[in-house]
This record gives C-alpha cells, sequence and structure tokens, in this order.
C-alpha cells in the first residue's frame, strides 16, 4: 500500500529530476478531459464516442445490423474524425519532436481552440443539438481527441495514454504481486483509471442536472490550465523535455 500511494504521490508531484517532469499529472488531466468528452458524445450526441475507437467499431458493426439506438454515420463520422485529428498529431510529433514541452504546448493550443469552437458552437445553438449540430460536435471533438491520442503517444509517458485504458487495466491485474509481477507503477495506473472515471461521472452528472454547455466548459477550463501550465516551459532545456528512447 505504501509504495501505491508513493507512486501515485509521484504521479501527481512529480520529485525534481523525473524523466517525465510534469507530463503525468498533465496527461491525467487531459485523461478527465477525455472521460467528460466521451459522456458528452455518449449521452447527448446519440451513442457515439470520439475518444474511444474500439467502442465505436462495434457500434457500427451493431447499428448495421439494425440496433436500436444506434447511429452508423455517426460512427463512421467519428472514426473519420478521430484518424484526421491523429495525423494532425503525427505532424506535430515530426514538427516537435526534439522538445516534448513545445509538442504538447502547440497540440494543447490547438485542441483549446477546437473545444472552444463547440463551446461556442452549442451556446449560439442554445443548447438545442439539432443534426447539424450534432455531426458538426462530433467532427470537432473527434480531431480534438485524435490530436490528443497521437500526442500522448508521442511523448511516451507510460500508462498514460488519456484515452485508452485497456492495457493500463491489463497491466494492473497481470504486472500484481498475485500474478507473480513487480506491479510497476501502481499508482500511476490506478490514477490513469480514476481520473478517466472521474470525468466521466462529473460529465454524467452535469448532464442530468444541467445542459450540454457546461460540461464543454469544463473540458475547455481544463484544457486552458494545461496550456498555461505547460506553455511556461516553451523554452526550458531540461532533460524531461527531449525525446524518450
Amino acid at each position: 500500500m505504501r509504495g501505491l500511494l508513493t507512486d501515485a504521490g509521484r504521479a501527481l508531484v512529480p520529485p525534481a529530476g523525473d524523466r517525465h517532469g510534469p507530463l503525468p499529472p498533465l496527461l491525467l488531466g487531459l485523461t478527465v478531459v477525455t472521460g467528460l468528452i466521451d459522456a458528452v458524445t455518449y449521452l447527448a450526441l446519440g451513442h457515439v464516442f470520439v475518444a474511444n475507437m474500439t467502442g465505436n467499431v462495434v457500434f457500427l458493426g451493431f447499428a448495421l445490423t439494425g440496433a436500436p439506438g444506434l447511429s452508423a454515420p455517426a460512427s463512421v463520422v467519428s472514426m473519420v474524425s478521430f484518424l484526421a485529428g491523429a495525423l494532425a498529431g503525427g505532424r506535430f510529433g515530426t514538427r516537435y519532436a526534439a522538445h516534448r514541452g513545445r509538442l504538447l504546448t502547440a497540440a494543447t493550443a490547438v485542441q483549446t481552440l477546437l473545444v472552444a469552437g463547440t463551446v461556442i458552437t452549442v451556446a449560439v445553438a442554445h443548447g438545442q443539438v439539432t443534426g447539424t449540430v450534432k455531426y458538426l460536435l462530433i467532427v470537432v471533438l473527434g480531431l480534438a481527441m485524435g490530436l490528443q491520442n497521437a500526442v500522448a503517444r508521442r511523448l511516451g509517458v507510460p500508462d498514460l495514454t488519456t484515452t485508452v485504458l485497456t492495457l493500463t487495466l491489463t497491466g494492473l491485474a497481470a504486472d500484481s504481486a498475485p500474478a507473480g509481477g513487480t506491479a510497476p507503477r501502481p499508482g500511476r495506473r490506478i490514477l490513469s483509471v480514476l481520473a478517466m472515471f472521474l470525468g466521466a461521472l462529473a460529465g454524467a452528472l452535469l448532464l442530468r442536472h444541467a445542459e450540454l454547455l457546461p460540461v464543454l466548459a469544463l473540458a475547455l477550463v481544463l484544457l486552458t490550465a494545461t496550456l498555461i501550465t505547460v506553455r511556461r516551459h516553451w523554452a526550458s532545456d531540461a532533460a524531461w523535455t527531449r525525446p524518450q528512447s
């Protein structure tokens, strides 16, 4: 238990000289954003994900058989948008390959603008999600999540992909002491799962008791806070900014 708490503490407040610097807490914040945004798209935009592409592939299969409550076009649009965002993230990764701080700063700036666009769209539409607004939100949020996923992958912080938890949960079990493993980074893995859960929970609660706009606004606030924090490291030459081998 002590090791788990110590590891969790280091993920939230990295010690000086940590090989990933401030990236772990920043990526945990982006994981919360993922939970918020998938709550929006699944609960308010017709049972579609923009971050969880495994779910979309399954939903597409279900929708093509006529399963109620699912939309094949929405799943396809989400996947195409996610891929386009991931492509952009790959380009960012190439351009800022030598500096992880600049990579996260540039990508988060674009992602913040995209989510700000959804906030404006929903505000102008007075919260009414018509067909046009629905697909516009799916496209923009899909781009944002694809970008985030690709950049998190390029940053290479173990167990902090920000959008996928299957391997994280597998590692928690497969690498645990009962399985004969050494249980590396248990605190970070649990925090990653908890961050996604809390984002989804907060999003669902806001949608249940308020409207769509506050959820997107909360995601925008978290992204803005991440951008402000990481922007301070744009000119840093600390060891953590260099690519990890």
